[in-house]
């Protein structure tokens, strides 16, 4: 029976901002983006600034990061109660099926909760059935919804 303990999920700070920089990354490129990393540090810089949501790291025994958790705050006007949005959950690929997306599933929920948020939303890929099976098990519902995103610039072609 392996013993080895579960990944640590903690907050990430100003001081953690260059050890989540390669999870961004590796998150983008997951889904065939490829960012500038400075853009991805600005951007974890500016979001940990701003408290507009959180962000957390899993590490695990070694202290290497496995992955990442982002969880935005906002409203739901059709319930009228603040709702945590988890954006991103990644894990590495070498540390998947060890309980690394379990641990920031259930760490997000934590925060959501804590912060009077009464549902913990999140999408994922409609090809990413292995997520899929992690947020079944955890008793997420399916949502009916589709999400659209349109640019806010000049279109490019």
């Amino acid at each position: 029976m392996d013993t080895a303990p579960g990944p640590t999920v903690t907050e990430v700070g100003e001081a953690d901002i260059l050890d989540l920089a390669p999870s961004l990354l590796a998150y983008a490129r997951f889904y065939g983006e490829d960012p500038d990393p400075d853009d991805l540090v600005a951007m974890a810089s500016a979001f940990v600034a701003t408290g507009a949501g959180t962000q957390l790291l899993a590490r695990d025994g070694a202290g290497e990061v496995v992955g990442h958790a982002t969880v935005l705050w906002s409203w739901d006007t059709t319930l009228g109660l603040p709702l945590a949005v988890m954006e991103d959950l990644f894990v590495r690929p070498d540390a998947r099926s060890l309980g690394v997306g379990r641990a920031l599933l259930v760490a997000c929920r934590a925060l959501a909760a804590d912060r009077g948020c009464r549902w913990l939303q999140w999408q994922t890929a409609p090809d990413n059935t292995v997520a899929q099976r992690l947020y079944d098990s955890m008793g997420g519902d399916r949502s009916p919804w589709l999400t659209y995103r349109i640019p806010t610039g000049p279109s490019s072609s």
